[in-house]
């Protein structure tokens, strides 16, 4: 039942998403630059999808995020984040999350960043330290520090979390790469 409930949520904040953006989208299209306002010309949106597929494992990501641009040289923002993993036979995990971004480019093309993120977790594991079917729920807080190259509206770099912790099973470790995309 609560596997049943879990999906049933994933498609309901998937659906949430996807219409939220196809409304900017939409109403991106049907006005001109000029009847921008000058805040909206200074808002970017973008984020990262992640999708892996193995034998047994699958692991399916979407994290939206909208930045305003205070100057050339600072961005500040905030991002959704909603993530399953599943393991056949070993665990399943649910992450929802949101996010506070700041974006600080010395040089166009070298982009430091800071990303708050504030986790919901709800792993269930088949059989853990000796257990069977066992769940727990928790949140969790991370902090990741990150470089990049930047080139237009893309950036590749590496980040570090620098709240990490092993016995949290969360995250795999505490560097994680990164690509981001604003437009």
């Amino acid at each position: 039942m609560k596997k049943y409930s879990f999906l049933l949520l994933s498609k309901s904040v998937l659906i949430v998403i996807i219409l939220f953006f196809s409304e900017n989208v939409i109403a991106q299209y049907q006005q001109t630059p000029q009847s921008r306002s000058p805040f909206w010309q200074n808002v970017q949106f973008g984020g990262g999808l992640g999708l892996s597929f193995g034998s047994g494992y699958t692991d399916i990501s979407i994290a939206p995020s909208a930045i305003y641009n205070v100057n050339p040289y600072l961005a500040t923002g905030i991002g959704l984040q909603a993530t399953y993993v599943s393991s056949k036979g070993y665990y399943d995990s649910g992450i929802y999350g949101i996010s506070y971004l700041v974006f600080v480019n010395p040089i166009p093309q070298i982009q430091l960043s800071v990303n708050l993120n504030e986790s919901y977790v709800n792993n269930h594991y088949e059989y853990y330290n000796g257990r069977a079917s066992y769940s727990d729920q928790f949140w969790n807080t991370a902090l990741f520090l990150g470089a990049g190259y930047r080139t237009g509206n893309v950036t590749i770099g590496l980040a570090y979390n620098v709240l990490y912790d092993v016995n949290d099973n969360v995250y795999g470790d505490a560097v994680t790469p990164f690509v981001r995309a604003y437009f």
